[in-house]
């Protein structure tokens, strides 16, 4: 095997490698710290975001309870309703009825008027 001398040249060479070598894994070094800066940074926006949506999820539950809520009361006054409703057509049936029944006496009790004021008319 044959021994090669390093020249000045040659060590020149090198060390100016090794210095780049350095150089570069140094910005390496920089461009790696900054990335994960970066990484930590959006993480944490994204847990603030996620936060966020849950809340804004627990918000869209509760308003759709309140709905919910909100339309069984809805259905529940909407059937009082119908039934008062209901109950009321049935007692003015029963008033018109009664008043039908009251004019038929009062045109009976008339006619029975009128006969006796003509039979006293005639006497």
């Amino acid at each position: 095997m044959a021994v090669e001398r390093w020249t000045d040249e040659m060590l020149d060479g090198l060390a100016s490698s090794v210095t780049e070598l350095r150089e570069s894994v140094t910005e390496l070094r920089e461009n790696l710290r900054e990335s994960v800066t970066e990484l930590r940074e959006s993480v944490t926006e994204l847990r603030e975001s996620v936060t966020e949506l849950r809340e804004s999820v627990t918000e869209v539950r509760e308003s759709v309870t309140e709905v919910r809520d909100s339309v069984d009361g809805l259905r529940i006054t909407v059937q009082a309703l119908l039934q008062v409703a209901a109950q009321s057509q049935r007692d003015m049936e029963l008033i018109k009825q009664r008043q039908e029944e009251n004019d038929q006496r009062f045109n009976i009790l008339l006619e029975e008027v009128r006969y006796l004021r003509r039979g006293n008319q005639e006497s």
